[in-house]
C-alpha cells in the first residue's frame, strides 16, 4: 500500500547539524498530518515536530528554534532540519504521516518510517 524511506542521520559534534528526510509511496490519495518523533535509550517515544497539511509546525519546546520541519507535497517528501544540536538530542528518529488511500474503503491510516539513529557527542 504504502512504502516509506527515511534518510538521514549520523553522529555529529554538539553544536553541529544534520537533516533527515522521509519519502511516501505508494497508493496515496493525499497526505494529512506529517511528524517526526524520538525515542531516547530507556524513554518512551515522543512526538518532535508536527507539519500541518498548509504548512502549520508545531514544536516540542526543547527543540523550537533549533529544528525545523517542512514538507514537500508534491515530492510527499517530509523533512527535518536540525541545527545547535545537544548530547541530549541522541535518539532514534522516526518520521510518521496520516495517509489517506487511494482506496477510500480503507480510509485514512498511519505509516512510520524504520528510523534512523541520531547521536550527538559533546
Amino acid at each position: 500500500q504504502v512504502q516509506v524511506v527515511e534518510s538521514g542521520g549520523g553522529l555529529v559534534q554538539a553544536g553541529g547539524s544534520l537533516s533527515l528526510s522521509c519519502t511516501f509511496s505508494g497508493s496515496i490519495s493525499r497526505i494529512n498530518t506529517m511528524g517526526w518523533y524520538r525515542q531516547a535509550p530507556g524513554k518512551q517515544r515522543e512526538l518532535v515536530a508536527s507539519i500541518f497539511n498548509g504548512g502549520r509546525t508545531n514544536y516540542k519546546d526543547p527543540v523550537k528554534g533549533r529544528f525545523t520541519a517542512s514538507r514537500d507535497n508534491a515530492k510527499n517528501t517530509v523533512y527535518l532540519q536540525m541545527n545547535s544540536l545537544k548530547p541530549e538530542d541522541t535518539a532514534v528518529y522516526y518520521c510518521s504521516a496520516n495517509i489517506a488511500l487511494t482506496d477510500w474503503r480503507m480510509g485514512s491510516r498511519d505509516y512510520w518510517g524504520q528510523g534512523t539513529q541520531v547521536t550527538v557527542s559533546s
